[in-house]
């Protein structure tokens, strides 16, 4: 059997060329693109605006919007993300928000995740907290996704009260020299209204 046989029929005037297979185009992997695209599902159920998931997916902003649209059954809400850090440091979801940042800082260090992951599991253990306790929740994810932001870039810091030794969150620039938490030391007017006073952070 020569090499015309095995090849075909020539087309006259044509040379003989060999059939190549059909190759995944440079940088497409069905793996990762299922693998953001659970990531984007998982973060949609947890509350995650469509700027955050834009920031973390490397999904085309389409089928994030598709998505969100498939899971909440509405649009994506519009506007600006919060950016700035004086909510966290205000009376009651600065306790909040120091629970959650523990809960980062652990996720972090022991339990070796970083990134969107520890941001996941930590608000995952926010929220299993205040399902126990019956607190009303102060974070969303969105605030917590910013949180941990403002954490990593050094804008936000964990300092340990000198009554409680519970660790909370200031601005970087604040003092930190003998530091007295919100819960020790509160506001004139703190626990006015009728929701229950913020819970108590554990020392970690």
């Amino acid at each position: 059997m020569d090499a015309q046989t095995i090849a075909g029929p020539l087309m006259p005037g044509k040379p003989a060329t060999a059939s190549r297979p059909l190759l995944t185009p440079p940088g497409k992997s069905v793996l990762q693109d299922m693998e953001q695209t659970r990531l984007a599902i998982e973060m949609i159920g947890m509350g995650a605006r469509l700027q955050v998931l834009e920031s973390e997916v490397s999904l085309p902003r389409v089928r994030l919007v598709r998505l969100y649209k498939e899971l909440c059954g509405v649009s994506p809400p519009k506007g600006m993300l919060p950016f700035s850090t004086d909510w966290f440091v205000t009376w009651r979801p600065n306790a909040h928000a120091s629970m959650l940042l523990g809960a980062y800082r652990f996720m972090t260090r022991a339990g070796s995740l970083d990134g969107i992951r520890a941001t996941l599991s930590s608000f995952r253990m926010y929220r299993e907290h205040m399902c126990v306790t019956g607190e009303a929740a102060q974070l969303s994810f969105t605030r917590a996704w910013m949180l941990a932001r403002f954490y990593e870039r050094g804008m936000l810091q964990l300092a340990c009260c000198h009554c409680c030794r519970g660790d909370y969150v200031v601005r970087a620039h604040d003092a930190r020299h003998r530091y007295v938490c919100g819960l020790c030391l509160r506001p004139a007017r703190a626990g006015k209204g009728r929701k229950p006073a913020p819970p108590r952070v554990m020392t970690g």
